[in-house]
Parts: structure tokens; C-alpha cells; sequence
């Protein structure tokens, strides 16, 4: 990871939010130091995994949770996952430790470090599920989906490489629609779901912890599906 971030100073990007919530368990801290520097990303692999067939991402998987599930049910597929966020991180490392999982990777920073050195036309699937919605329109700048990182994305797809997004903000949900509405990008992807308040099945679409605290408040979540021309 350290040899990504030499090639990107801090002034190109700020993280914005908390890095950590709480203490890390005793358990969680242990696997940070055993666990997490065998499966560290680091962007110099040559083969970036053994025996797998796909290279799917997760910016941002919180508590890991769907990252972990899809890894579970798809064996053949190379995961990597990016989260700054040590709390998260701590989760998803007892996961992979739970089930043993030797088809993650994590990369412990903002996904656009990442973004910019891997190789074009990489990835088969990208997933951004419920993404800070930065509310407040001085922030939209923050967001994560922008017109330039849509373009970035589209790079790093194969052609009909799949970008899933999520969320249960309607502000966001309407930016998205906004963005991926413009001529210029609409020219790079497909929509895939008109119903974007249709659950997909969740065999398909596991089920976040975000999603779940959006269910128990009664706020409807948005599922997008973009495929890469």
C-alpha cells in the first residue's frame, strides 16, 4: 500500500470523515497485526490472486458484511475491498478469519488511490453500497460518485463489467440519476434496472448493515446497475 501512496501525495486528495469509532476488540487487534499484512493490496502484484476468474471491488465496505457473503458464494472471484475506516476494517478481517477466506484483499485507504493504478479494463464488477450522502450542498464535491471518478470506473471495466450502486439518501439517489443521465456518460454505460426501489434478490444482492438500519427507519433504499459499454 505504502508504495501507491509515494506516488500520491496528500494535497491531491483529502479523506474527509473519522477514521475510527471506538477501540478496536482485542481479537480485531491481533488479526490487524497477523491477518491484515498477508492481505494487504499493495498494487505490485503481478497476478493479483491465484485461480480466480473475475476481480471484483467494493469501495467502501463498511462492516463488510456483503463483501464477505459475495467472497463466500463466489470462490472463483478475486475480492478486493477498500476501507479506510479501521473499525470496518477490524469487522471484515474477523470475517475473513471466521471462514477462512483466501479470495480478499483489503486496501486500507481512500478507493481512489487504488483506482488510479490498477490497469484498464481489470475489473468485471464494482460496487459503491450506501456511500456517505454528504447532504449538504457545499459538500457534493465530496461525493463519491462525480463525473470524473464515473469516468475512472469506465476505464478500469471490462466491457459489460458491471458498477452496482446503493443507497437509502433520495439526494443522492437523484444525483446519481443526474449524473448518469448526462450525454457524456450515459455514452459509456447501460442502465441495467428502470425499478431502481425494486429489492434485487438478495441471494444476488446481499444485504448490508446499512441497509438494514435504513429498513428499521422506514427509508426506501435505491439499487443501481450500470453495465460498461
Amino acid at each position: 500500500m505504502n508504495q501507491i501512496l509515494e506516488n500520491h501525495p496528500q494535497h491531491r486528495k483529502t479523506l474527509y470523515g473519522r477514521r475510527q469509532s471506538r477501540p478496536l476488540k482485542d481479537r480485531q487487534k491481533t488479526l490487524f497485526d497477523t491477518l491484515l499484512p498477508a492481505i494487504t493490496f499493495s498494487g505490485l502484484e503481478n497476478e493479483l490472486f491465484v485461480g480466480q476468474k473475475q476481480i471484483w471491488v467494493e469501495i467502501g465496505f463498511g462492516g463488510g458484511e456483503h463483501l464477505c457473503k459475495q467472497a463466500l458464494s463466489n470462490p472463483d472471484v478475486a475480492f478486493i475491498g477498500c476501507e479506510p475506516f479501521v473499525n470496518g476494517v477490524g469487522s471484515l478481517l474477523s470475517q475473513i478469519d471466521d471462514f477462512n477466506l483466501k479470495n480478499v484483499k483489503v486496501f486500507q485507504n481512500d478507493a481512489r488511490f487504488l483506482l488510479e493504478v490498477l490497469p484498464s479494463a481489470s475489473l468485471d464488477k464494482v460496487f459503491l453500497l450506501f456511500p456517505d450522502p454528504w447532504p449538504k450542498k457545499r459538500h457534493f464535491k465530496r461525493r463519491f460518485v462525480q463525473k470524473e471518478t464515473i469516468r475512472e470506473i469506465h476505464r478500469l471495466l471490462k466491457p459489460g463489467g458491471e458498477w452496482r450502486i446503493a443507497t437509502d439518501h433520495a439526494g443522492y439517489a437523484s444525483w446519481v440519476k443526474e449524473q448518469f443521465s448526462d450525454p457524456e456518460i450515459s455514452a459509456l454505460f447501460t442502465w441495467q434496472r428502470q425499478d431502481v426501489y425494486m429489492r434485487p434478490d438478495v441471494n444476488e444482492w446481499p444485504e448490508t448493515r446499512y441497509e438494514e438500519k435504513a429498513n428499521l427507519a422506514k427509508r426506501k433504499s435505491a439499487f443501481f446497475s450500470f453495465l460498461s459499454k
